[in-house]
């Protein structure tokens, strides 16, 4: 299996303690997307959405664990209950919102990524299909809510 590494996101988050947890955390924060020159073609028409999801990779998560303890919680949780970037295939997704698109260049907010991010793809964010209600969210429906940055436990 082999994926290709599509840009990069630029943010100012350099390292992972203070970095938001989740975009709602991230409220405002600004970020760039660089996509690579050979793939730009691939923007045309995104400018009309208000959020995109970018897919990445977590290059600089600790090693896949099976049992972590998420940042939101002080219990030992299943990886796969958890969003945290330690998991065997260390890919991430965030909703962000799009400020624009010039050339290959996107101005992204409510970014909770870290600075320098091999992006995978780019989709965009349409509520008829990604919006959901649901009536329980496992643990974290007794988790700590004041949590809103991460610290360094998953960064390598």
């Amino acid at each position: 299996m082999n994926f290709v590494e599509i840009g990069r996101i630029l943010t100012p988050h350099k390292q992972a303690a203070g970095t938001p947890i989740q975009p709602t955390c991230a409220t405002g924060i600004e970020g760039t997307v660089v996509v690579y020159p050979e793939y730009a073609e691939g923007l045309k028409d995104l400018d009309g959405f208000d959020r995109i999801w970018l897919v990445f990779l977590c290059h600089r998560a600790t090693p896949a664990a099976m049992h972590v303890i998420p940042y939101r919680d002080t219990v030992q949780r299943g990886i796969f209950a958890t969003r945290a970037p330690a998991r065997p295939n260390p890919i991430g997704l965030s909703c962000v919102r799009l400020g624009g698109v010039v050339g290959n260049r996107l101005t992204v907010f409510d970014v909770d990524i870290l600075d320098g991010t091999p992006l995978l793809d780019i989709k965009p964010y349409v509520p008829e299909y990604d919006t959901f209600e649901v009536q329980r969210c496992g643990w974290i429906d007794q988790a700590d809510r004041e949590v809103r940055v991460a610290d360094s436990r998953f960064q390598r």
